[in-house]
């Protein structure tokens, strides 16, 4: 329930700062450029393969993400209530589970749980991406906006970061393992947007796999949230 809560202020938060920005940037900016923020939570889609991971792997039901991005709008038609959009964004994904990483150095990766007699307070894998955004924005007068779009992502980062005992003693340790070569390069999938003035559902399924093939499981992200966009 705190996680939720924490995730409900962020999203207040940002609301309000985007707004103090908003007033003062120009109108002929605002049409010309978007700027925004998704936070969302992911579904995790995966089937339990015993060869990269064990039965009893389970996910945190709150895997919260976000992206910032930058968009640069090219109106169609002259009345400008619809318009071809192109970015660059930064998204990030956290996959907390019971789980860790066995042997991050190995050709293929098993994710093993974590002892029921061992104290952890997290256990995560962490993947941050460039994006490409493409979108076709329709809007309407009355405020109302649905914006389609599908986006390429470059990963720019890649860690596992565990905090709790050791497995064999009672010794509270952190530990972060940087660039999990296993995971794919380059990710992909659909976005939909369907909103008023500046806030909106969010929505994004990812087609590609975040492992290369057999050498980890096969898991992409369905994410839903909130997008702010104050311009």
């Amino acid at each position: 329930m705190k996680k939720v809560h924490l995730f409900l202020v962020s999203i207040l938060l940002m609301s309000f700062s985007f707004e103090a920005v908003s007033q003062v940037i120009s109108e002929s900016a605002k049409r010309k450029f978007t700027v925004g923020v998704d936070v969302f939570t992911d579904i995790w889609m995966y089937d339990i393969n015993p060869l990269y991971m064990d039965q009893s792997f389970e996910l945190r039901t709150i895997q919260q993400g976000a992206t910032a991005f930058i968009q640069y709008n090219m109106p169609i038609g002259k009345q400008q209530l619809a318009s071809f959009a192109v970015g660059l964004g930064i998204r990030n994904h956290n996959m907390y589970s019971n789980s860790v990483i066995e042997d991050v150095k190995a050709d293929t990766i098993k994710f093993v749980g974590i002892p029921s007699g061992v104290d952890y307070r997290k256990s995560k894998l962490n993947l941050t991406y460039l994006d490409l955004p493409i979108e076709i924005k329709l809007r309407w007068k009355n405020g109302f906006k649905l914006v389609p779009g599908f986006k390429v992502g470059y990963r720019i980062d890649s860690k596992q970061k565990y905090k709790g005992d050791r497995f064999d003693e009672e010794v509270m340790v952190r530990e972060k393992t940087k660039t999990i070569r296993q995971t794919e390069d380059w990710s992909y999938g659909f976005t939909m947007r369907i909103g008023y003035k500046v806030v909106s559902l969010y929505g994004y399924y990812q087609i590609s796999n975040i492992f290369e093939k057999e050498k980890g499981p096969e898991m992409n992200p369905i994410s839903v949230g909130i997008t702010i966009t104050p311009f």
